[in-house]
């Protein structure tokens, strides 16, 4: 198979968002001045834990780990998108491609997983705060956050190597804007059969079931919040799950509205959309979510811009 796509060209051709070649830099600079907000917004929160030992908690332990993520996640999909873009070249070798196909997977297994993490984390604190200190050691964090990352760089392993293996000998022309294992399968002319249903496998395994676990996790969570008889209690216990209830449902609703379904119903302009809010969208509102009403956060802030003034 291999042989075969070499022989008849051994690159694709991204489509992207226009071909108007006057609109090109415009878009450029669009993505460009985004990309940029976004690792310096994620590189910001990793630093403020890095360097504050105070801030050296589960919570922001997993939430050092989500900036890494964000970052990795927009690296592998933007820069090769900007090349293309300033250079108005659409092309991406075969190899550029799967490579990206691979850690665009992992990278989003690892968000899926360590969202799942994160709302045990917050399941103990509210449910269990007498016994968080010994339920949720800094040990135990490791150790999850650990299992998330090995997880994660697994799992996409056969899905990759399904794909690298499929024909694309009626098309190279991928209508989206980075090399997506979706419009990959609209395009070969080998019998993908096989890759859907592991699809369905790996997405009823990994992704379903971490949203079922995160879902449970808030159920108990909401239900001990509402036992609580302060209103100022409850204020503050549902304070600090909300940031991640909202990174929650905006992730969920865009993966699931594009993976979790039939590859006949693809199109290409609806998933572009919903891929911008997950390539694009989640990394850039994430630091700002989870930092805009964070008091520890605000204090951090408010002791660099002394230091600077």
């Amino acid at each position: 198979m291999a042989s075969e796509n070499k022989s008849n060209s051994d690159k694709f051709t991204v489509q992207g968002f226009t071909d108007l070649s006057e609109l090109q830099f415009p878009v450029f600079m669009f993505f460009l001045f985004i990309y940029l907000i976004i690792v310096l917004s994620n590189v910001t929160v990793f630093a403020s834990i890095a360097l504050n030992s105070h801030l050296h908690t589960p919570m922001y332990i997993f939430l050092c780990n989500l900036s890494v993520i964000d970052i990795a996640y927009t690296s592998t999909i933007l820069p090769k998108l900007l090349a293309m873009l300033f250079t108005q070249c659409k092309t991406i070798s075969f190899l550029e491609c799967f490579i990206q196909v691979y850690f665009f997977i992992a990278f989003a297994c690892t968000e899926v997983l360590l969202l799942a993490a994160m709302a045990y984390d917050r399941y103990i604190a509210i449910c269990h705060p007498l016994r968080y200190s010994i339920l949720m050691s800094q040990q135990r964090c490791a150790h999850l956050a650990t299992a998330v990352w090995i997880t994660s760089l697994f799992d996409p392993v056969i899905h990759t190597s399904l794909i690298t293996n499929l024909s694309f000998c009626s098309s190279h022309n991928i209508d989206h804007f980075f090399c997506d294992a979706t419009p990959l399968l609209k395009i070969t002319c080998s019998d993908t059969f096989t890759i859907e249903i592991w699809t369905y496998i790996n997405g009823t395994l990994l992704v379903i079931s971490a949203l079922i676990f995160t879902l449970v996790s808030y159920v108990f969570i909401i239900t001990a919040i509402l036992n609580i008889q302060s209103a100022v209690g409850r204020q503050k216990a549902f304070s600090t799950c909300a940031s991640h209830m909202t990174c929650v449902i905006i992730f969920y609703g865009t993966i699931i509205s594009v993976y979790i379904r039939p590859t006949s119903t693809y199109s290409p302009q609806q998933d572009k959309f919903f891929a911008l809010l997950y390539v694009v969208c989640i990394p850039m509102l994430n630091p700002i979510i989870y930092t805009l009403k964070n008091k520890d956060f605000h204090h951090v802030f408010k002791k660099l811009n002394q230091k600077f003034h």
